[in-house]
């Protein structure tokens, strides 16, 4: 059996007046999804348990199966996976954010899509003004921060613990992508070793506040990043290989540290696309072709696309349709035509969580997904929506239950 799941980051979204009551996903054009839909099981599954946040991490490790109640640790320890940084029993992985936080409220939780190059220099001026070893009021040594550069606004703070880490699981950072234009005040680092967090974040608005890349930035009609933001705070997982779980292996497609780190952690091949960007202007063909390469020497292959829910954070309802409709042409419909030239197949189709374009955030809520293929009987639906799917009397209130109706 070959399997392919497809995540449109983001998709699931709500009603928009300007698109006559339609949903973005109902606006876009998407022959290829409707015909998996008018073919297979639509559906609606549960991925973020009410008592966690709405995040890609949470969502992922549930549509790939996992619990996340039971594995899920934190953001940060997933991408430091994808990144190459080991982490050690008692070290702390941070998402170290780069935003623009214009008179106390969140601007742009990217710095304007800082260009990596940009991002690199000001993370290593942290790492030469605030890294290395933090001391306790009587000189001991209680631990050392090491600042690691990542994709463009997304980066990596480790706290390596030589004494017991002062964070806890009450330690808690908001995601800076939830609080578009919301004053940061009440949204600051919490929790045990909060104060630490804090003072990283205030000294980190002097030092980038005359810097070279910033004026160079300004000068250049870009928004600079103003300081760093900490959060998705958390230790190293522990989680079961997929292919002990399911006897099946897999690769991971994916632009975006945090899903190609859920990936290799599940011991899934990693298969980079030098063109993919995470972001909207991503070369949607060329993740279309890797996936069909790689479903050739692998039992599953997933592939994952931002571009949905960042045209979410921006509020930008017709790039999240342009976005739908790329994925649809060129990579559901590539796919859809390969498959069947495979003795068995299924394809799943399904973001990890809803992003209204309306919010600006994620949020909780069931998403819709299809599953397609050999063995699955068509369940009456004729499109694959968020209406569709509602309609439907399939649930999945555990989302990490789909995986295994998936894979049977």
């Amino acid at each position: 059996m070959k399997y392919v799941i497809v995540i449109p980051d983001g998709c699931a979204d709500d009603p928009q007046v300007s698109l006559g009551g339609k949903t973005p996903l109902q606006a876009a054009n998407r022959p290829a999804m409707n015909a998996a839909a008018k073919m297979g099981m639509v559906g609606l599954s549960n991925n973020v348990p009410a008592s966690l946040t709405p995040a890609s991490d949470v969502a992922t490790l549930s549509l790939f199966g996992y619990d996340p109640l039971v594995v899920y640790t934190g953001r940060a320890p997933l991408e430091t996976v994808a990144m190459g940084i080991k982490l050690n029993p008692g070290d702390w992985a941070i998402r170290c954010n780069l935003v623009n936080v214009v008179d106390g409220v969140m601007k742009d939780f990217t710095a304007g899509h800082i260009a990596n190059e940009d991002g690199k220099e000001l993370i290593n001026t942290l790492q030469e003004k605030l890294g290395g070893e933090v001391k306790s009021p009587s000189g001991k040594v209680l631990g050392v921060l090491e600042f690691h550069a990542g994709v463009s606004y997304r980066n990596i703070l480790v706290y390596r613990s030589k004494e017991p880490a002062p964070f806890a699981k009450e330690t808690k950072g908001q995601p800076p992508h939830d609080i578009p234009d919301k004053a940061v005040a009440p949204y600051l680092p919490s929790g045990p070793g909060c104060e630490l967090l804090k003072e990283i974040m205030q000294k980190s608005q002097a030092l980038f506040l005359d810097h070279k890349v910033n004026k160079k930035r300004i000068a250049e009609g870009h928004k600079p990043a103003t300081q760093c933001w900490l959060w998705g705070m958390g230790v190293s997982p522990v989680l079961k290989k997929f292919a002990d779980v399911h006897h099946v292996n897999g690769a991971i497609i994916s632009a975006v540290d945090l899903v190609r780190g859920v990936g290799m952690l599940l011991g899934w091949n990693r298969i980079d696309v030098p063109t993919a960007t995470g972001y909207l202007d991503t070369d949607y063909a060329a993740k279309g072709r890797y996936a069909i390469e790689a479903i050739k020497n692998h039992d599953l292959v997933c592939v994952h696309v931002e571009a949905p829910d960042e045209a979410s954070h921006e509020g930008r309802v017709d790039a999240k349709i342009e976005a739908l409709e790329q994925i649809d042409r060129h990579i559901v419909a590539p796919l859809m035509a390969v498959l069947p030239s495979y003795k068995d197949w299924r394809i799943l189709i399904s973001p990890d969580h809803r992003t209204p374009v309306q919010t600006r955030a994620h949020s909780h809520g069931a998403v819709p997904f299809v599953i397609a293929g050999t063995g699955i009987l068509a369940n009456g639906q004729e499109t694959y929506d968020e209406v569709a799917a509602a309609a439907s009397a399939v649930l999945f209130a555990k989302g990490h239950d789909l995986m295994k109706v998936f894979l049977q």
